[in-house]
């Protein structure tokens, strides 16, 4: 049996970064509340990643709005394999991706690292969008990454092959995943994500993505600067404590970028869909409203 849905949806597909698959979950809203605008959910970057931890968003818009939630190539239902995993990688993806979305310019919500990439997109490939909003976003901490040759240096060790296969069947058991899982969550973590996320690990050529996201090449030195406050979109930032970054920046960006706003969600630890979804489905209502 190959991987099952994260989500209860149709999957669509979607060609990108020069012939990259891109599975993709769709809502199919019966009755739409007059709202057009497409809304987008890309989820993070870890060494288990899916559409799984953007759920909470699309099962609660998802009859009123036309939903995409992508599993970024590496993850999930997408095409994994040799790929170039890189910043410019993930952003042409979602460029790509978001060229091929019906409708007018999408409402987007990215978190963690895919923050990054979606602020790249917009810089650099020309992505168009109506309103961002980023939750837990990486990049905003006082501690920056190593450069990404050193994180090539040690990719490479790690991908000796007798290495890279100790190293990564410790990293994805069932105890370890759920390990760093219950971190992101004050209260307990929902089984069905523990179940995914290690269901996930196990289908073929699972660890070259999180291989170059463990090797730190997927993030950029100086995001602040560099990636958010270039953005010329509305964007809200959601977050509150996250056992992995640090938010030490929000207020530098708050000061350099009057099209920024911030809420913190609290008590959370980077997933505030997850625990307390109401309040932030108030926080994106009011935001969207608010950016029309």
């Amino acid at each position: 049996m190959g991987l099952g849905k994260a989500v209860a949806a149709e999957i669509c597909t979607f060609t990108v970064a020069g012939g990259t698959q891109l599975r993709c979950y769709r809502s199919q809203p019966d009755n739409p509340d007059g709202n057009t605008r497409p809304l987008i959910l890309l989820h993070s970057i870890n060494a288990a990643p899916s559409a799984m931890e953007m759920k909470p968003l699309f099962e609660r818009f998802a009859d009123s709005r036309v939903v995409y939630a992508p599993d970024l190539p590496g993850f999930g239902q997408s095409q994994r394999g040799d790929l170039p995993y890189s910043p410019n990688f993930y952003a042409q993806v979602i460029s790509d991706f978001l060229q091929q979305v019906d409708g007018l310019a999408p409402d987007v919500i990215a978190l963690s690292l895919a923050s990054e990439f979606t602020a790249r997109a917009l810089r650099d490939n020309g992505a168009e969008i109506h309103s961002l909003t980023l939750i837990s976003p990486t990049g905003l901490g006082r501690r920056q990454p190593p450069s990404a040759e050193v994180g090539a240096r040690i990719n490479r060790i790690l991908n000796i092959g007798w290495l890279s296969r100790g190293l990564w069947r410790a990293l994805v058991t069932r105890r370890s995943i759920q390990y760093f899982l219950n971190k992101a969550f004050y209260g307990p973590v929902p089984k069905a994500m523990v179940d995914y996320a290690v269901a996930t690990t196990r289908e073929p050529d699972a660890a070259r993505a999180p291989f170059a996201f463990l090797t730190m090449q997927l993030f950029t030195t100086d995001a602040l600067v560099l990636l958010y406050q270039p953005l010329k979109v509305p964007t809200l930032l959601l977050y509150d404590q996250d056992p992995n970054i640090g938010f030490e920046c929000v207020p530098d960006l708050l000061r350099s970028n009057d099209l920024i706003s911030a809420q913190t969600i609290v008590p959370t630890c980077g997933l505030p869909h997850w625990e307390r979804p109401e309040e932030t489905f108030m926080a994106l209502t009011r935001f969207w409203g608010e950016s029309e």
